[in-house]
């Protein structure tokens, strides 16, 4: 008869104790994300049989909701964005007395596909996706059967709840605040690729020329353009005239814009003008501030929040994807064109 296996044979496996083992698959704290999976894949090779599907435990058994909030390392890095989305969302989980576990998703995870193990060996009631990991990572997330709200990232193929900015209205408006100081010459700074929100901005941009029988100038649309300084500073020199006014889709692109439009003598707001969007820390500390879209990152928490509970409770209603507005604050960056 085969012997059967046990957590002291993982254990010794491994050279870990056996306490860590019965921690790892039990879903417990006290052992790492990186050993938990090494315990759980030895237990599979070794033919260990332990529970660790999320359905296992029982109602009455459950302590509270528990929500997982994803995200990738270069999202977390943004702390004065996306950690601003992040706090909220904490806010709103402490109110409503619910459990919030965090993972980070780095690389390797990401090109392999390798799902956070809390999704397994915890029960996660629901999940916040907070801007794009990829499109592949997050279908394999949604396709857990856990309810998941997707926070600034959507795609036409993840099928879940997303929280949005209403960014071609925002920057239909940015775009047209230029036009009515008398701009007709405007260019477009912004990589459209890294996010849909980009590309929904230049939309934005495109309306409001139209709107005002304005036709696009190619040589104006920097659509590619990296947000470093050598970039900008490139695009800026190849130019065979000078826009009087500049729209960049977020404030990093804005604030390198304006130095290095400085940089060439180019005084602003007197000789150009710039406008960007978020309403970041760089818009705030450039000379002078610059005129930028604001959007309400602590309401974002909370639609995504209230979103995900309506959703709890509604599992087999059409996804809803919720536009937030946005708002003007113009400053000092820009002037009417003379």
């Amino acid at each position: 008869m085969k012997k059967k296996v046990t957590m002291q044979d993982i254990a010794d496996r491994l050279n870990i104790s056996k306490n860590s083992v019965s921690q790892a698959l039990s879903g417990k704290p006290g052992v790492s994300e990186e050993t938990r999976m090494l315990i759980q894949k030895a237990a599979d090779e070794l033919g260990y049989t332990y529970l660790n599907n999320r359905n296992t435990q029982k109602p009455d058994e459950k302590r509270g909701i528990n929500i997982a909030l994803i995200a990738s390392d270069y999202a977390f890095s943004l702390k004065s964005f996306f950690g601003e989305i992040y706090l909220s969302v904490e806010k709103e989980m402490r109110t409503r007395g619910w459990n919030l576990l965090i993972e980070s998703i780095d690389q390797d995870s990401k090109d392999k596909l390798i799902l956070p193990s809390l999704l397994s060996n915890h029960q996660i009631d629901g999940i916040l996706v907070l801007s794009h990991i990829s499109t592949d990572y997050i279908s394999k997330i949604i396709n857990t059967g856990i309810p998941t709200v997707m926070i600034d990232h959507h795609s036409p193929y993840l099928q879940a709840d997303a929280i949005l900015t209403n960014n071609r209205f925002g920057a239909y408006k940015a775009v047209e605040h230029l036009i009515q100081l008398g701009h007709q010459h405007i260019a477009f700074v912004g990589d459209i690729e890294v996010s849909p929100s980009y590309q929904e901005r230049l939309e934005g941009y495109m309306l409001a020329l139209k709107k005002h029988g304005i036709e696009p100038s190619q040589p104006l649309l920097f659509t590619d353009a990296k947000e470093n300084q050598e970039e900008i500073s490139g695009f800026v020199n190849r130019l065979s005239y000078m826009p009087t006014a500049w729209f960049c889709v977020n404030d990093g692109h804005g604030f390198l814009v304006q130095s290095v439009l400085q940089q060439k003598g180019f005084n602003i707001p007197k000789d150009i003008s710039i406008c960007s969007f978020d309403n970041g820390q760089l818009s705030q500390i450039a000379t002078p501030k610059i005129t930028t879209v604001n959007i309400d990152l602590n309401y974002y928490g909370k639609k995504a929040t209230e979103q995900l509970s309506w959703r709890l409770n509604h599992k087999d209603e059409p996804i809803h994807e919720i536009l937030l507005p946005t708002t003007l604050i113009v400053r000092e960056s820009t002037a009417v064109n003379r």
